[in-house]
Parts: structure tokens; C-alpha cells; sequence
């Protein structure tokens, strides 16, 4: 469709009036086009430090093993780690060890990688957390290649790391150059936010991309579970919400079973889950599950029989409210719950006499943010009850509500322009997450990877100690236009963008060497079975299999 345009245009000559203004939408001469192989070869994220030389080593499938280097709890009896390297196996050499025997000839050979972990406590069946150490030191040397780190985390990270470092020329055959590396992440938090509310995502797509987000070395999964459009969550508690409040009570809800499955998967790989369950807007389906829990709208609000956000006066709300999250803290196990807090619409408030008769009461005047205040403090109270700390949307922040000194706020609103909500947040003492520069359901034509790339999340005036108040960032991809068929290409490797600049040194800033990188990095998720859209034009030795 787009060449035919373009003939049309040319053969009516009027080329420029066709274009009208997308000229620079869709050439842009910064973008990298076809560059130089990266000296780091497909190594994504980067690592904080790495030295690759001449000297090569051969790989060969029968012969080469993953294994414990020492006797602790972090050995054999490890299912974590075991389990890791049978999957770092399979991206390797692609599944069970191959009787094959490999090239005869003189050629060096790495015999296998041995993983050592170096803390007496290596948290093997633990759940990873925001102070989890996840740094890891990689030698590639004959006869056996050595990873070292302190915890599993870091050694998941550094398999993975090596997996990059494999390669394979024209025959087939595998290869790795010497190499030391030293790595750990410049930021705590690195998450991706997935919506299953707007579209439903099926069990098995969370867990492609929570794979593919351990090839990132991504570390948090942003669960916006429920909202207006739909329940998934099957409560034990409250079965109707799922009920009555999903698409389909059956087939578009996620059972205890299935979130079980989901943190568990996630685990193994590092993963946190962080579940968000946003109130008191973007609550419509919570009310088709949960009789009188949103506020009656009345005139001006919208026709007759609606309903606005929940009703902040009744108790029985905080009672829901309370008995819900007792749940939510059993079911997952992270030590944050997501609060939501945004987009709260006073319309229906206002129109409701009873809220207006309870804000004289409380003399909150004409004030609704007050009365928002006043809702979101109480489930504040009911969160911290059951041990869980709290990230909340900005406007939380914004609108003054009175916050413990621990909350973590996650600043959304200003895109690229989010510095000065950056520096306000911190100013005031609050940890902070950043995810305005990186929405990624919004597209655009061309390579709109490198505007990710390019944010700086401490680009903001603020004192050092305000910037380590932020703890890093997440990617968000929101449910309107994406589904089961669109989104994952639409993520990947857009996303991976996102994780070199919450992974990598600040100076890792090459936009053409990235490009390099990151386009191997592409043609590495197609061979593993991602459907990794293309940066530009290009070829993939192994291309995707799934279509």
C-alpha cells in the first residue's frame, strides 16, 4: 500500500503534497541504518564492564556442561539454578545434549561453565526483591569458564550473559572468545507493566514475556491485573468479582493456580511480581461483582442507573477493601502491592448528595481531592496492615495525600518532560519510579527505539541523594490495542531499549552501536521463539519459526 502511494505521488507530480508534513516521520537521517558489527558483539543489556579478545574456543554440544563449582546449598539440591541450566543448554544447542560428535581437528575447547556461588545464604528458594544482589563476574577461559556471584540472581543473569557470548559461523559450529566481565545493574527496578484487563492475555503469553524479559535481564513484572474493563483475578474471597466482572467467568480469568504458576515461573528467573489493583478509579467491573461498593452518580453525572468511582464514605467499602488485600498479600508474595490512585474522575461525587452531605461533615468545603485524600489514607492503613509496602500513580502525590515516608511513587504523566516531577518527588523524600518516557503502546513509524534509549532517568535538577531516591523505571504497555496477536512483536525489542538504559553505565549512549547490538539481540529472540519485530531492514540467520 505504501509503494503504491508513492507511485500515485510520483506520477502525478506532486510528491511534496502527498508527503504533506510525514517527510521527518519517516526519514530520519539520526536514525542508524546498516552499521559496523559492535566490538561487544550481541551482548545486550551491556555489561558494566567487559573485555573480549582474539582468542576463540570451540563448543561442542556432547561434550560441554553446565555445573556447580562449589558444595553449598547453591549445589545440586539448587532446583533454581538446575533448572536454569537446562534452559541455557537448550538456547545454546537447542535441547537435549547432542550425540553428535563435533569437528575432529586442533582447535582449543571450552569444556563447560562452572557456576559458583559465593554467599553461604545463595537464596535458592527465596523470592527475589528490591535489595536482591544481582551482580555476577563471568571468565571465559580454557578449560572451563567460571561465573561467580554472591547470589542465584546474579548467577541468572550472567547465564544469560554468557548465552550471548556463543556464536556460530557458517557450519554451524559453536564458538566463544575469551572474556572477562564484571557486571551488576545500575538500577534496582527494571519492570515491564502488562495490562490484562483492557484485552485478556492468555497464561501462556505472560510467560513468553516473562522469558524474554530474562533475556533482558529485566526484573519486575507489573501486574495491572483488573480495571475498568474487566476482573480476571479469581478471588477466593470474593468469587463474583471474576464472575460477574470478567469478559468471560471461565476462559478470561486467572485462577489461584494460574497466578501461582505465574510467580513461580517468574521466580526461577528472577522475576518479581508485583500485582496492581487500582482504586479508587478504574473500578467499573469491580462494581458488577460487588453491590454498593462505587458511588450512584446523579444528575450531570452521566445517565440515569451509572456508577462513578468507589464510594469513600461507606465502611463496607474499607471492609471489602480490607478483606481483598489481606488476600492479594497472601497470593503474592512480593513485598509491594501496586495501589493505582490515578485518574479519579470527581464527577460523580459531586452529583452524589450523600458525598456532599459527608464532605460538610468532614469540612472539606468544595475540595475533592480531600475527599480522594481522605479514601486513599485508609487503604493505605489497610495495605501497611498486612505488611506490604505500596506504590501508588502520581497524582496520589500530587493532590497532597499524606504519605508514609516509605511510599514509592511511580511518575507516569509529562513523557519526556517528566524531570520536574522526578525532582518534586525526591525533593519531598519519596522513592520514585519512572515510566513517563516509556509508554510503548504508543507507535510511531521508524525506529522509535532510540527515543527510549536516549532518556536519561536522572536528567534532572536534584541533589545526588534525591537521584538515588530513584530506584529505577518501567516500561509500560497498556491493553487498548494489543493483545494475544500483537503483543509481543509490538514489545520486543522496543522494550529492550528500555532495559539497557536501566541496566547499563550511564555512558553506554552509542546509538549506532547499539543499533548493532540490538539488532543481533533481535535475531537471537527469533531463533529462541520470540516474535521480535525488525528494527529496519535486515536479514536473520535463524528466522522465526512461528508463523
Amino acid at each position: 500500500m505504501f509503494s503504491s502511494i508513492v507511485n500515485v505521488c510520483l506520477l502525478l507530480g506532486v510528491l511534496s503534497s502527498c508527503w504533506g508534513n510525514r517527510q521527518e516521520t519517516w526519514v530520519d537521517e539520526e536514525l542508524p541504518r546498516d552499521t559496523q558489527p559492535s566490538k561487544w558483539g550481541s551482548l545486550w543489556p551491556l555489561p558494566q564492564r567487559v573485555d573480549i579478545f582474539d582468542a576463540s574456543f570451540k563448543l561442542a554440544a556432547a561434550s560441554f556442561q553446565i555445573f556447580d563449582g562449589n558444595l553449598s546449598s547453591a549445589g545440586p539440591s539448587c532446583n533454581l539454578l538446575q533448572n536454569a541450566y537446562r534452559r541455557y543448554y537448550k538456547y545454546m544447542f537447542g535441547g537435549a545434549k547432542s550425540k553428535r560428535p563435533h569437528r575432529q581437528g586442533n582447535f582449543p575447547e571450552l569444556m563447560g561453565l562452572q557456576v559458583l556461588i559465593t554467599d553461604p545464604n545463595p537464596e535458592c528458594d527465596q523470592y527475589p526483591s528490591v535489595s536482591s544482589d544481582e551482580s555476577y563476574e563471568l571468565l571465559v577461559d580454557q578449560p572451563f569458564a567460571i561465573l561467580k556471584a554472591p547470589k542465584v540472581w546474579g548467577a541468572l543473569h550472567g547465564l544469560e550473559t554468557f548465552s550471548q557470548l556463543v556464536y556460530e559461523d557458517e557450519f554451524g559450529a559453536k564458538s566463544v572468545n575469551r572474556t572477562e566481565i564484571s557486571d551488576f545493574p545500575r538500577f534496582a527496578h527494571r519492570g515491564i507493566l502488562l495490562d490484562t484487563s483492557r484485552h485478556f492475555l492468555p497464561v501462556k503469553v505472560l510467560l513468553t514475556n516473562l522469558e524474554t524479559m530474562a533475556m533482558n535481564k529485566f526484573n519486575v513484572f507489573h501486574w495491572h491485573i483488573v480495571d475498568d474493563q474487566s476482573f480476571p483475578y479469581m478471588s477466593r474471597t470474593f468469587p463474583d468479582l471474576s464472575q460477574k466482572g470478567a469478559y468471560h467467568p471461565y476462559t478470561h480469568v486467572y485462577t489461584p493456580s494460574d497466578v501461582k504458576m505465574i510467580v513461580e515461573f517468574a521466580r526461577l528467573r528472577g522475576i518479581r511480581v508485583i500485582p496492581e489493583f487500582d482504586t479508587p478509579g478504574h473500578t467499573q467491573s469491580w462494581g458488577k461483582g460487588q453491590a454498593d461498593l462505587l458511588t450512584p452518580c446523579f444528575a450531570g453525572a452521566g445517565p440515569s442507573g451509572t456508577f462513578g468511582p468507589v464510594n469513600p464514605i461507606l465502611n463496607t467499602s474499607y471492609n471489602f477493601m480490607s478483606r481483598l488485600f489481606q488476600e492479594v498479600a497472601a497470593v503474592f508474595p512480593d513485598d509491594y502491592v501496586h495501589l493505582g490512585g490515578d485518574e479519579v474522575d470527581f464527577t460523580c461525587w459531586k452529583s452524589n448528595p450523600d458525598i456532599q452531605k459527608f464532605m460538610e461533615q468532614q469540612g472539606f468545603g468544595k475540595n475533592y481531592s480531600k475527599l480522594e485524600s481522605f479514601y486513599i489514607q485508609r487503604l493505605l492503613d489497610i495495605v501497611t496492615a498486612t505488611k506490604k509496602g505500596y506504590i501508588i500513580w502520581q497524582e496520589v502525590f500530587d493532590n497532597g495525600v499524606k504519605l508514609k515516608p516509605d511510599t514509592v511513587v511511580h511518575v507516569w504523566m509529562g513523557g519526556a518532560n517528566s524531570a520536574d516531577e522526578l525532582r518534586n518527588v525526591t525533593a519531598a523524600g519519596f522513592t520514585a519510579i519512572l515510566s513517563a518516557p516509556w509508554y510503548l503502546n504508543y507507535i510511531s513509524y521508524a525506529q522509535d527505539w532510540v527515543q527510549y534509549y536516549k532518556v536519561e532517568p536522572l536528567g534532572f535538577n536534584g541533589t545526588e541523594a534525591q537521584k538515588k531516591l530513584v530506584m529505577g523505571g518501567e516500561a509500560c504497555m497498556w491493553g487498548e490495542y494489543v493483545d494475544a496477536t500483537n503483543l509481543t512483536p509490538r514489545l520486543w525489542p522496543r522494550a529492550s531499549a528500555v532495559a539497557e538504559r536501566l541496566w547499563s553505565a550511564k555512558d553506554v549512549t552509542d546509538v549506532n552501536d547499539a543499533y548493532a547490538r540490538l539488532s543481533s539481540h533481535r535475531c537471537r529472540l527469533l531463533e529462541r521463539g520470540i516474535a521480535a519485530e525488525p528494527l529496519f531492514s535486515s536479514y536473520c540467520p535463524h528466522e522465526f519459526k512461528g508463523i
